[in-house]
């Protein structure tokens, strides 16, 4: 298996904001309260639980833009973000898993 690549920072990647599930992203009430004005935009209830809302494979907060080295990503709520957002380092091991995953789902969405 050839190593994985980490790149030098996560606006080159957004593979972590991937997932097909609706349920991937938790919101806390502590992060609801954090995304203040926001969180009704970008997160909802399912039953008894928030979380973020998620848009063809991929969180809803994940906004992507041609920059002068190609596609960069970027989270419309990265100041508020949800503390498991927060808590995934990159370079992690967990990062590393996401990469090896996901990195494909952005190439297939059109968004790497």
């Amino acid at each position: 298996m050839n190593p994985i690549s980490i790149p030098a920072d996560c606006l080159t990647c957004g593979a972590c904001c991937f997932s097909q599930l609706p349920t991937y992203v938790r919101v806390t009430g502590d992060d609801w309260s954090r995304l203040g004005d926001h969180a009704e935009t970008v997160a909802h209830f399912i039953g008894s639980r928030a979380y973020m809302k998620m848009t063809e494979g991929h969180c809803g907060a994940l906004a992507v833009s041609e920059g002068a080295q190609g596609r960069e990503y970027y989270c419309l709520v990265y100041e508020q973000r949800p503390q498991v957002c927060r808590d995934l380092a990159r370079g992690s091991p967990q990062c590393e898993a996401e990469l090896e995953q996901k990195a494909a789902r952005a190439r297939a969405a059109g968004l790497s």
